[in-house]
């Protein structure tokens, strides 16, 4: 098992907040608007230095979406920002008519997503917006696992002509993706090479995916870790190539198991290469009040949860 190791642990929209900065350097037409959460979102940096190109509209999410859209037609790349929650289920009707239907090159930023947003409880955490957002043709989803990984992220979205959703957290994780990495939309990246059975994991259960993995070599069990970053455009010959070798495979989320990464992954096995595979996921229910550390661990999201898994799927090959 390959070893990671981490210096520090950094919230994932810290990530968001320095590439959104760096795109103000670099890219003339990148703006940034947010609705009335700037501070939770990172984005005082980028409007500092470039305040003509910053919109706050206020808690007004869907009219957000249409400005955003409206931005597009002058050559703009739009960069809006506010809680996942407020990002897709507040303005589902609004992004998909007046983004996704039309294509229109707005980047969607949505921070403090999933269970980990903690004690704001089951109101303003959001399990279902990567099963919202996949299901929108033409959208490109991204869920990057820690503070580097979504910096590179921000600034590839900015590169990329079309619609994209770019989900992210609060919680401070482990920082171990490599600071100067060229992020690739749509393509896999391998956390460990195994044998005995393919973990696929996506956001702030890629580090759970890589303990799991510590954790199997103990028990003399070879995992082949993917980091799922992209969910759309999915990278089919990433899971088709490991499970071919390994017969059997595993998916780890912060997202509800259906309409998540996992059904999307249940898809392509079904389509090319029927196996085994058990989910890592919440359970087609709603959050609740606590810290993110107790969440993960009630809900099951989390290394102790990937092993079992493991074990279970391994007698099912």
């Amino acid at each position: 098992m390959k070893k990671y190791t981490y210096e520090k642990k950094i919230d994932t929209r810290s990530g968001f907040g320095a590439g959104l900065a760096e795109l103000g350097r670099t890219n003339p037409n990148v703006v940034a608007l947010c609705a009335d959460l700037v501070g939770s979102l990172k984005m005082e940096t980028f409007i500092k230095e470039n305040p003509e190109r910053f919109f706050q509209i206020g808690i007004a999410e869907a009219n957000m979406m249409g400005i955003a859209a409206g931005l597009t037609i002058g050559g703009k790349i739009p960069f809006t920002g506010t809680f996942a929650n407020f990002s897709t289920g507040r303005v589902y009707d609004q992004i998909r008519q007046s983004i996704a239907y039309s294509g229109k090159n707005v980047k969607i930023c949505a921070s403090h997503a999933g269970l980990t947003l903690g004690e704001d409880g089951a109101t303003h955490q959001i399990l279902e917006d990567i099963g919202l957002m996949k299901m929108l043709p033409g959208m490109t989803v991204i869920n990057p696992c820690d503070y580097n990984q979504t910096k590179a992220a921000t600034i590839a979205i900015a590169e990329h002509d079309g619609p994209v959703y770019l989900r992210f957290g609060r919680p401070a994780v482990p920082v171990f993706t490599p600071e100067d990495q060229k992020f690739e939309i749509g393509k896999a990246v391998q956390i460990n090479e195994g044998s005995d059975v393919t973990i696929i994991a996506t956001g702030h259960l890629v580090w759970e995916a890589i303990l799991a993995g510590e954790k199997l070599a103990e028990q003399g069990i070879s995992a082949d870790i993917l980091d799922m970053h992209t969910i759309k455009p999915l990278d089919d010959a990433a899971i088709l190539k490991s499970v071919a070798k390994t017969g059997c495979v595993v998916t780890a989320e912060e997202h509800n198991y259906l309409g998540g990464l996992g059904e999307s992954v249940a898809r392509v096995l079904a389509e090319n290469h029927p196996a085994p595979q058990e989910f890592i996921a919440t359970k087609d229910t709603f959050g609740e009040s606590g810290t993110p550390a107790q969440l993960m661990d009630k809900y099951g999201l989390n290394s102790e949860s990937i092993v079992n898994a493991v074990i279970k799927v391994l007698k099912r090959k």
